[in-house]
């Protein structure tokens, strides 16, 4: 019995340092796991939306670029949801009803998808609607993954960031390849009514999460003190330097809507190769998650930040291969090409973002956790939204058309270039630990804690913003990502074939 109890404790061990990276298995944990592996798994309905807005509504590049940039807006105010979660409980708390009322949303907006939308402003509020339901869900858990990250060691710190992120990059594995069988099988309402079955798992485990009942009304003195912390903490150059460095990087333009329409196109890609790059890409987040947790995770920021910048501009030049054909010269598939292309890059480009995560929970000074993260995100997500606007207005200019893509080169390659553009700016970023600094501008001028997390036992746990696939993911990486988020922001400018570049919705 002796020995079997201790075998069997150096199994739970082992799953909680291998499995879980370190963090305790506990019921509020797995339920926030979940939470992000419907994030992933929504990437089911990624190829299957693409072409229903392209093929079944009949939008343009310019409609589909209108409606994404509205679906979009529940990713640029996601402090107002804080604010709302912490200002106003409902039925006595916080953050279970949050969540039961965002799986219910999610629900209803594919189920709409799938029986009752026709038109494009039916989709467009249906998929608002969905875009905010994963946005929602996506504040709750990111106030308890940056409470716990905040505790940590700066070595640990990046523990739970990878393990939110693979956890979500799992749920896109086992829906990639399906994405665009499923399509090629059924019709988009089918694929349509079967993800609307995921969100509701997150109205399930909603009750996992551990808080206590309060008073239900508004609590405007919580959102007031909130209001006047967070105020101090963006003046602090701690916080404000390096988040302007990370808005300049993922502000630089990208090609993917032209690249997309290239590889349909130009390249004749269906959606059951489609799903096979995703899986491929999939895979490689997973890789990408375990080699910066690994190897990378005690690198310091403004290091790895630039290391990995210039790495994936280079490798990003390896687009032009496919672009010109020149793959087909040196005897190799556009397909298979591909196929490698993006898992490098996506490997690269996960890489890249991790830091990112990481930086972003340790900005975060105590008592406004959640607030301060979900501002972050929403300035990562407006960042995405200019690049891909830039990208547009660069598109324009030379002339790349749907049909014509004679200048898409030239395009690319301005793209790449600019992703290095922020490099000089590299002195913002912390050499070490910003907890440090920013603790100390805290204690010297210090305000009242608000009680965002009170309502937590003290080991609460876990974002990653998960931004589902079937939404921008200018927070997610190439994944970056949607998260939604945050996913995601964006890798520098990889440009690869993707499961992103072939969504309209991740414009």
């Amino acid at each position: 019995m002796i020995v079997s109890a201790s075998g069997f404790d150096r199994f739970k061990q082992a799953v909680k340092d291998k499995v879980f990276f370190g963090n305790e298995p506990t019921p509020e944990l797995i339920a926030i796991l979940i939470v992000y592996f419907v994030q992933g798994i929504l990437g089911l309905a990624r190829l299957a939306i693409s072409f229903f807005l392209k093929d079944e509504l009949g939008l343009s590049p310019a409609q589909v670029a209108a409606l994404i940039g509205i679906a979009a807006l529940p990713w640029v105010i996601k402090p107002l949801f804080g604010f709302l979660s912490d200002g106003l409980p409902l039925f006595g708390y916080r953050r279970r009803p949050y969540l039961v009322l965002s799986g219910l949303m999610g629900t209803a907006a594919w189920l709409s998808l799938a029986t009752v939308v026709h038109t494009a402003w039916a989709a467009t509020l249906a998929i608002l609607l969905s875009s905010l339901s994963v946005a929602i869900s996506d504040v709750i858990v990111d106030s308890l993954v940056v409470e716990r990250a905040r505790r940590e060691s700066l070595s640990n710190s990046g523990s739970l960031q990878s393990l939110t992120w693979g956890t979500s990059a799992v749920g896109g594995v086992i829906t990639a390849y399906l994405s665009g069988w499923l399509l090629e099988a059924f019709n988009t309402q089918t694929v349509f009514g079967i993800t609307a079955t995921f969100p509701l798992l997150v109205s399930g485990v909603a009750w996992l999460i551990a808080e206590e009942s309060v008073s239900s009304g508004i609590n405007t003195a919580t959102v007031t003190n909130q209001i006047k912390q967070l105020r101090h903490a963006v003046t602090q150059k701690a916080i404000w330097l390096p988040t302007a460095f990370i808005f300049l990087w993922q502000a630089t333009p990208t090609a993917d809507s032209a690249f997309f329409f290239f590889s349909t196109n130009e390249l004749g890609f269906e959606p059951e190769f489609l799903g096979r790059v995703r899986l491929v890409t999939s895979l490689a987040s997973l890789v990408g998650v375990w080699v910066f947790q690994r190897f990378l995770k005690g690198i310091p920021f403004r290091t790895i930040m630039g290391w990995t910048t210039v790495l994936s501009a280079v490798l990003g030049m390896t687009t032009l291969i496919l672009v010109t054909h020149a793959n087909r010269a040196l005897g190799i598939d556009d397909h298979w090409f591909s196929l490698g292309d993006s898992l490098i890059l996506t490997v690269i480009g996960q890489i890249t973002f991790m830091p990112v995560l990481v930086l972003s929970a340790r900005l975060c000074p105590s008592g406004v956790e959640a607030t301060l993260f979900a501002l972050l995100m929403s300035i990562w997500n407006l960042s995405g939204l200019l690049s891909h606007e830039l990208g547009a207005l660069l598109t324009h200019w030379l002339g790349v058309t749907e049909h014509n893509f004679d200048r898409l080169w030239l395009l690319l390659t301005i793209t790449n270039l600019s992703s290095l553009l922020p490099l000089p700016f590299l002195g913002w970023l912390p050499t070490a630990d910003p907890q440090t600094e920013i603790k100390g501008a805290t204690e010297a001028k210090s305000l009242p804690p608000a009680e965002i997390f009170e309502h937590h036992t003290s080991g609460s746990l876990s974002e990653q913003p998960f931004l589902p696939d079937v939404l921008p993911e200018f927070i997610r990486v190439g994944r970056e990502d949607f998260s939604p988020l945050i996913n995601g922001a964006k890798a520098p400018t990889t440009n690869r074939v993707s499961s992103e570049d072939f969504s309209p919705l991740d414009q």
